[in-house]
């Protein structure tokens, strides 16, 4: 007998063993079946690294329960969806948010230059006061004024009274939460 028809016999005489062991981790025979299928594969691949005269069953039992731990954080990753979580996605319409870009686009160019430039680099950049400073090269007080002036001409700009103004309304919060399973009246 070969060296490799004798590693293939050790394979085929533990495969009930590896069965049970599947069955034991994953609850179900075809998925063990599986388990074992893909062991046998890992085994067969990599058998110039497994030592001959140690424990082959413990090596295979590891590469088992390895196989089974990879594929448990794998479909962790993943989202099992019999189309229920499906239908009860939503996406808020893009309209409002569009409309209220293109508005504030219009108003940050409307604004002097060196305010939007200090505007930019501290509420979108998200730049300390002190690196805009730096970047504008001004003092920190210098960038503190021009945002505050910035933000104080652009309410003026896009007719905004407080931050509860800026976004989707509460009437089209209300729809969008709304299930798309609900029947009016029903």
């Amino acid at each position: 007998m070969t060296e490799l028809s004798g590693f293939s016999a050790d394979l085929m005489q533990e495969v009930p063993r590896l069965r049970a062991f599947g069955v034991s981790l994953s609850g179900s025979l075809s998925a063990a079946d599986d388990l074992v299928q893909e062991t046998l594969i890992k085994a067969w691949t990599h058998r110039t690294s497994f030592v001959p005269g140690t424990n082959l069953r413990a090596w295979l039992f590891t590469i088992l329960r390895n196989t089974f731990r990879s594929q448990r954080r794998k479909l962790g990753r993943e989202l099992g969806d019999d189309g229920h979580f499906a239908e009860r996605l939503t996406t808020p319409a893009g309209q409002h948010g569009r409309l209220e870009m293109l508005e504030m686009r219009a108003a940050l160019d409307k604004l002097p230059a060196d305010q939007r430039e200090a505007l930019v680099l501290i509420g979108i950049s998200g730049c300390s006061y002190e690196e805009a400073a730096v970047i504008c090269g001004v003092a920190e007080g210098t960038v503190k004024s021009r945002v505050n002036r910035a933000r104080r001409r652009l309410r003026v700009l896009l007719d905004v009274g407080d931050a509860g103004e800026i976004g989707p309304q509460g009437s089209d919060l209300a729809i969008l939460s709304a299930s798309l399973t609900d029947k009016p009246g029903g």
